[in-house]
């Protein structure tokens, strides 16, 4: 089987997150989407209801694992036997950073390979910061997240 692993934060997941998703389920047999810890963004949402909403917005895809983790990605990669990483890219910006982060994991692992995929163009434009955002200002969240995320954007403490 041919399987990719797809990080990210994913605070929350959005319809851009589940486009690339979908896009990587045409290429590989299973995605492992892959919740990030990473503090250094001060999460919305705690790791575990990360996962769960990930969880929840992927449960009608076959072929797709939800996990969490709390250390480098290379090390990930290493520890699941899968060298193929997945990447979003909604503009430029985001490939020069993304670019930046290939190298670094090539470089702690030589057979490190990272695959850029971008979202259809209606989903183009979204991040989970745009989306905190426009939930902040109580905007309508239904073309940016699946509609079983927004209760959980309205209420942060359900679930």
């Amino acid at each position: 089987m041919k399987k990719c692993i797809y990080p990210g934060t994913f605070d929350p997941i959005t319809n851009g997150h589940l486009d690339v998703i979908k896009r990587a389920l045409n290429i590989f047999d299973e995605v492992i989407v892959a919740v990030a810890k990473n503090e250094a963004k001060k999460p919305y949402f705690s790791l575990e209801k990360r996962k769960k909403l990930a969880e929840l917005a992927t449960k009608e895809l076959q072929n797709v694992k939800i996990i969490s983790f709390d250390f480098l990605l290379v090390d990930l990669a290493r520890k699941t036997g899968i060298n193929t990483v997945i990447r979003g890219l909604r503009a430029v910006s985001d490939f020069e950073y993304e670019l930046q982060l290939n190298y670094a994991n090539s470089a702690l692992w030589k057979e490190f390979e990272t695959i850029f995929l971008m979202p259809h163009l209606e989903n183009a434009f979204i991040s989970s910061s745009i989306v905190r955002s426009v939930n902040e200002h109580n905007g309508n969240l239904s073309s940016l997240v699946p509609e079983c995320i927004i209760p959980f954007m309205k209420d942060k403490e359900c679930m």
